[in-house]
């Protein structure tokens, strides 16, 4: 069966950026990625390399910016003022913070320090924009969606109903 949209998949991956760096791998994690193709859970370009795969195939993929996590968004580079920070938190270039907005919860990256203004300016851009993105996906599984087994199902009820129904009249012509 090829993979389309709509239908459960559980594959294995590796993720690379283009110098090479591994970002994520399900095999070292031990646990394969379980989720509906085209859904949006995912990055599109993710969901959209595995149409047409089949069981137990393996395939690479490079994704680009725009299908994957965007490109970087200069908006999304804050300047907040160091006491809104507990007094007693290390700020470190490049560390990583969580923390309420007027959105809810988020999480930055800490771009840049600048002590003479006490501000800390933070990247809340997704790691991963403004990267292309390589991927090894193994297909481990695939099935159709319930829903879609459920009307195949009825669909076969129908055909022997119609199948059996000629058969029966005939006998009864017979008698």
């Amino acid at each position: 069966m090829k993979v389309q949209n709509g239908h459960n998949v559980k594959v294995h991956y590796k993720g690379t950026l283009s110098d090479g760096t591994v970002f994520d791998n399900s095999y070292v994690r031990g646990t394969p990625l379980d989720f509906e193709v085209g859904s949006r859970k995912l990055i599109r370009g993710f969901s959209d390399a595995l149409l047409g795969m089949s069981k137990g195939q393996t395939k690479n993929v490079t994704i680009p910016v725009e299908m994957a996590y965007g490109p970087v968004n200069p908006d999304a580079v804050q300047p907040v003022p160091r006491d809104a920070f507990a007094e007693e938190f290390e700020f470190e270039i490049g560390g990583t913070v969580q923390g309420n907005g007027p959105g809810g919860k988020f999480l930055a990256r800490i771009h840049d320090i600048i002590e003479e203004e006490q501000t800390i300016v933070l990247d809340m851009n997704h790691p991963l924009a403004g990267k292309e993105l390589n991927f090894e996906i193994e297909l481990l599984e695939v099935q159709k969606p319930k829903t879609e087994k459920k009307a195949t199902k009825k669909k076969a009820a129908k055909k022997t109903k119609t199948a059996d129904t000629p058969v029966a009249d005939t006998e009864s012509d017979n008698s």
